[in-house]
């Protein structure tokens, strides 16, 4: 969430000298986007930040993706995914495209590593688990329901406090920023925002390290993924401020709207990147036109594929779906409520589902992960009942 932010020390003027206790600089760095015209932060180091003891090349980090095939309704079934590894190891690739990869991390430990994604944003919805989120910017502290939205160039590390979680991931060559219409020239999120910055928590507490030895530090840019080793502890900065720095909003605080008939999608809306949005369905009061039908209606998937994943509660339109599971309705032919759902919602007053949405303006791809996960009946779904 661009706004300005300030923690530790640093000097009243930017590119001055600031000096140690004994007399040495502190180096500054300049860490921005889109070269020096994006959102940036100042950084003041101990060490200098280009140290690099030894480098290795660990491999591809590119998406490989297999036929999509004929055109259908799929769905996933993800609770049973493998458990094990650290957050970054255990991460699968489901779905992707140019502009957003979606995929799932169910980790049985801490990372004992740190992590640089130099060519992405990424977000990383907390299904399941607690911990904290380290990085040069302080310390975050995550539970469940958090949207952990950590920018381009963050060098950090995933500590959880229990013995597994689980975790949405997704992950963009471009900004998660709040949807432009929730804004004022000035960035400000404006009052019919579902939610204000009130409820972004960001770092406030430095934890600098002056340790010296060897450090692992692995980056992923250009598709690949680099071992760097340090001989000095990354998490070295003293102070900084300005724009650019992890933060988190959780679904819990996002405020639902309600109308006299059902509300489209983009009332969900939550963040915006390049090519795609990010909905957050939460619990809400139905629509209370006296003949308000609660359930959606249907809809051709307009230049949008349509990926929901199913966190907590029933959600009224979908038959067949358990927790944890993955839909996915590609553009090319309608979707719906199956038979019997539209009925069914039908003088209800309320929907206690979770879900998170990712909705894309250009066709998503599938890996064999998830093949190996896929619900093959669900396309029949709509088939059931009369049908009329």
């Amino acid at each position: 969430m661009p706004f300005y932010h300030s923690l530790g020390e640093f000097p009243q003027k930017r590119h001055v000298q600031f000096r140690k206790p004994n007399g040495n600089l502190y180096r500054e760095e300049v860490m921005g986007l889109e070269g020096f015209s994006g959102i940036q932060s100042l950084l003041y180091h101990h060490f200098l930040p280009p140290r690099i003891k030894k480098v290795e090349l660990l491999g591809s980090a590119k998406s490989e993706y297999v036929d999509y095939g004929a055109i259908r309704h799929r769905a996933f079934r993800t609770a049973d995914i493998p458990a094990g590894g650290d957050p970054v190891a255990a991460r699968r690739e489901l779905l992707g495209n140019n502009d957003v990869t979606i995929g799932l991390s169910r980790p049985t430990k801490s990372m004992d590593y740190f992590y640089r994604n130099a060519q992405a944003y990424e977000c990383w919805f907390v299904h399941e688990g607690s911990g904290v989120l380290r990085s040069q910017f302080g310390a975050l502290e995550f539970h469940e329901g958090d949207y952990l939205v950590i920018p381009f160039g963050v060098t950090w590390k995933l500590e959880l406090s229990g013995p597994e979680a689980r975790f949405l991931v997704v992950e963009t060559p471009s900004h998660i920023e709040p949807p432009r219409r929730y804004r004022n020239e000035y960035g400000q999120l404006l009052e019919h925002a579902p939610y204000t910055e009130r409820d972004i928590r960001v770092p406030t507490q430095l934890d600098t390290h002056t340790e010296r030895g060897e450090f692992e530090v692995r980056v992923k840019v250009r598709d690949t993924i680099s071992r760097h080793i340090l001989d000095h502890h990354p998490h070295d900065v003293v102070g900084w401020d300005g724009y650019l720095y992890p933060w988190i909003f959780n679904i819990n605080d996002f405020e639902p709207r309600t109308g006299a008939l059902h509300l489209p999608p983009p009332t969900h809306q939550t963040f915006q990147g390049r090519g795609f949005v990010l909905c957050s369905f939460v619990p809400r009061l139905y629509d209370f036109h006296p003949d308000a039908i609660p359930a959606p209606y249907n809809h051709s998937n307009v230049q949008s594929d349509e990926v929901i994943y199913y966190a907590e509660g029933e959600f009224m339109s979908r038959k067949g779906i358990d927790r944890c599971d993955i839909s996915m309705h590609p553009f090319g032919l309608p979707h719906g409520p199956q038979p019997g759902a539209t009925e069914a919602s039908i003088g209800k007053e309320r929907t206690d589902e979770l879900a998170v949405m990712v909705d894309t303006f250009h066709p998503l791809h599938i890996t064999t992960a998830a093949l190996e996960m896929e619900k093959p009946e669900y396309q029949d779904s709509w088939l059931e009942g009369d049908g009329e």
